[in-house]
């Protein structure tokens, strides 16, 4: 979901029932009425958004925020500049701003997209599985605080897809250093690998591998024992 998305995201998450922006503002088709206004300023940040010029966007975003805090245009200038940094690629600056937007807006109809928004900053950064996990353990934290809290949202539905994405990788990565222990004759730490598999990622394809690889395990535990 990166800049096609995250527009519309921009322009719509306001509005649950499906009114057009403008509309559900309470201003006419021609939404400003001079270069300096709120609303002037926001249709001149959607437009460098639409032309990917997302620096340019932030920087008309965040005037708008800075001169008209209490203009109801401020609460879509905080997802905007969230959304520009988050489809420029800039995930940190992204997260930042959407975990503020949470917190000064706790009560705000839109915490579950910017709920969501932070899972994806942290899923875009995933590593491979032979790398490390922190930012799928991240993501996966981030999407279940979302499902909890939200169950009836539609975000918690996305996120439901992107929790198993991100349960599949940390199961993988588990998999993939438990083999690599078991390669070099460390059994017992290949055994709490594979038995945190078997324990906390079931049904995600690996369990026949996984029960393959404890029982030899155990196996090579207890010719161990006889040996010595």
């Amino acid at each position: 979901m990166r800049a096609g998305k995250a527009l519309v995201l921009i322009m719509c998450v306001m509005m649950i029932t499906g009114c057009a922006l403008w509309s559900w503002l309470g201003v006419g088709s021609s939404p400003y009425s001079g270069r300096g206004t709120p609303a002037a300023l926001y249709r001149t940040g959607i437009e460098y958004y639409q032309a990917k010029k997302y620096k340019q966007a932030i920087e008309q975003f965040t005037r708008l925020r800075e001169e008209y805090p209490l203009s109801q245009y401020a609460v879509l200038a905080e997802l905007g500049i969230a959304d520009s940094y988050y489809s420029s690629g800039d995930y940190l600056m992204a997260e930042a701003f959407y975990r503020d937007f949470i917190t000064m807006r706790p009560t705000n109809d839109n915490v579950p997209y910017a709920m969501y928004q932070i899972g994806m900053c942290n899923y875009h950064q995933m590593l491979g599985v032979d790398r490390d996990q922190e930012r799928t353990r991240a993501a996966k934290a981030a999407f279940e605080s979302l499902i909890s809290r939200f169950p009836d949202s539609r975000y918690a539905f996305m996120a439901e897809q992107k929790l198993r994405e991100c349960r599949q990788r940390l199961a993988e990565h588990e998999f993939y250093v438990g083999r690599f222990y078991f390669r070099r004759g460390e059994y017992e730490a290949a055994l709490r690998r594979f038995e945190n598999v078997k324990r906390n990622y079931s049904n995600l394809g690996l369990d026949y591998k996984v029960s393959f690889f404890l029982h030899e395990t155990k196996k090579k535990l207890q010719e161990n024992q006889k040996d010595s």
